[in-house]
C-alpha cells in the first residue's frame, strides 16, 4: 500500500512533519520524494511517497 503526504514546512510552528514522522515511527518507508513549487507563501514543500 501507498501514500502520498505533501510536507509543508513555514515556521517551527506551522508545519505537518510530524505527521510524516508519525508515519514513518508506524513502519512506513519513504519510496520517493520531489520538491514542489508554485506556492504563494514561503513555505518549502515536498510530495513524498512512502510505503507500507
Amino acid at each position: 500500500m501507498q501514500k502520498a503526504i505533501v510536507v509543508y514546512f513555514l515556521t517551527e510552528k506551522k508545519n505537518n512533519v510530524s505527521e510524516l514522522n508519525q508515519l514513518l515511527a508506524d513502519g512506513w518507508k519513504v519510496v520517493s520524494q520531489n520538491p514542489m513549487s508554485g506556492s504563494q507563501s514561503n513555505a518549502s514543500l515536498s510530495l513524498v511517497i512512502v510505503e507500507k
